[in-house]
């Protein structure tokens, strides 16, 4: 610890004149970068002696020497069968159905339903999630009430629930035979743990409004990192949509309201956690990618990550002594838990409508569903909890969404193209 005032002096805010939010006064214990190296070595505690065994059982050549009750479990944890999904028609998705004139009113019933679902889910995610780490529980006239801090709770408690919901699922329904071995998905649920504990943390030092607005750019280092590492082509129109959502960021982030909230401003330390959220994201998604290698379905997969979230959260927390402080803090203050609770519901729920909506009406529909779904949040945000924007902020949230909406538009454009395409050509790789 004796290094974390260095630190923390070296990460002032950057708006000029603000004072230091209260989280960061209480003690270096409350300190994120801190509490990030903690949750990391408990992570740490667990990956370590699972690599080693990992190792072991694979230097041993266990799968032609292993025998005994434990073989099966061993075999699917580090093995798997190993048998990869060759033909895209093998995919872990069946084809989607296109809909047919005869049952129009049946797929509008759908779309409504999957719409409805995604909003609800998200926007109640949304709204929760900015209360709980904003605000305060049990304040009266006499007493300032107490804030919930740790945010790695909130990770396990909707990773407890989506693991269940995914289960059941796999349960009841018929999946396609797992080949993978279990402990890849331990990479995509650390990088997701990860991410997640970033986006939460990130709300103590940034407004919810920029906190979406930040998510909605990734596009951008995406597409740097394409260019320099793959020297993956880009065409125009991506370009184009890339240069106008920083613009608009930029247009948010800078503009200036005169009786800016505490809580508002953005600090250093949010934007490193943001950095932080969308790396690990953005690793998540492309991990994952690589395990539909194998021929599994999404549900699947959200159970095999969720496992591993699970164990990586409980470990770390009941390491630290914060699983029971945590559980005390619930006990003490019934609004919290009804919202904690509430939080994980709407997080699995909208994992599940995120799964149906693409396999029923493609990822153009999902996304442009998903982009409303911004807007709302950020018009929620501002409604509920008083966030200022100025004219010229507005006028950026806009140029945003409207970059999103176009780079949807004219990516379904080129996808109608590439089907056009004759047998020897190949699209133009895009992000």
């Amino acid at each position: 610890r004796f290094c974390l005032p260095l630190v923390l002096a070296s990460l002032p805010t950057m708006a000029t004149g603000e004072e230091i939010a209260p989280v960061l006064q209480d003690s270096w214990g409350d300190f994120w970068l801190f509490r990030f190296f903690v949750n990391a070595a408990g992570y740490a505690s667990i990956v370590v002696p699972g690599f080693l065994l990992i190792q072991y059982f694979k230097r041993r050549n266990y799968l032609e020497t292993g025998r005994g009750i434990c073989f099966p479990v061993i075999k699917s944890c580090v093995f798997g069968s190993e048998v990869k999904s060759v033909h895209q028609e093998d995919g872990s998705l069946p084809p989607r159905a296109e809909p047919t004139e005869s049952s129009t009113a049946r797929q509008v019933f759908k779309l409504l339903f999957c719409a409805t679902g995604l909003q609800v889910s998200y926007l109640t995610w949304g709204v929760l999630q900015e209360r709980v780490m904003t605000r305060t529980y049990g304040a009266t006239e006499t007493d300032p009430g107490e804030k919930f801090t740790d945010s790695q709770f909130l990770v396990f408690m909707n990773r407890i629930l989506a693991f269940t919901v995914a289960g059941l699922y796999c349960a009841l329904t018929k999946q396609p035979r797992h080949g993978a071995p279990m402990y890849k998905y331990s990479f995509a649920s650390l990088s997701n743990i990860l991410s997640s504990w970033c986006q939460y943390e990130a709300l103590k030092y940034i407004s919810f409004p920029t906190q979406v607005l930040a998510k909605a750019s990734k596009v951008i280092p995406v597409m740097m990192m394409g260019k320099l590492v793959s020297r993956k082509s880009y065409e125009y129109w991506e370009y184009l949509t890339a240069a106008l959502i920083s613009v608009g960021v930029s247009m948010f982030l800078l503009s200036s309201a005169p009786n800016r909230h505490v809580s508002t401003v953005t600090t250093f330390s949010g934007i490193v956690l943001l950095a932080g959220y969308i790396i690990f994201d953005s690793f998540t998604s492309n991990w994952q990618d690589a395990l539909f290698t194998y021929k599994m379905s999404p549900v699947q997969m959200m159970f095999g990550v969720n496992v591993f979230s699970c164990l990586f959260t409980v470990g770390s927390l009941l390491e630290q002594g914060a699983l029971l402080e945590s559980l005390r803090f619930m006990a003490r203050h019934s609004e919290f838990t009804a919202h904690a609770v509430l939080l994980s519901v709407c997080s699995a729920c909208g994992q599940l409508f995120i799964f149906y909506t693409i396999n029923q009406f493609g990822a153009a529909v999902f996304t442009i569903i998903m982009t409303l779904r911004q807007a709302f949040a950020i018009l929620l945000s501002c409604l509920i909890y008083g966030h200022t924007v100025t004219v010229v902020g507005g006028l950026g949230v806009a140029v945003v969404f409207v970059a999103l909406f176009l780079r949807v538009y004219a990516r379904s454009r080129m996808k109608k193209r590439s089907k056009k395409l004759p047998p020897g050509e190949t699209p133009v790789q895009k992000v």
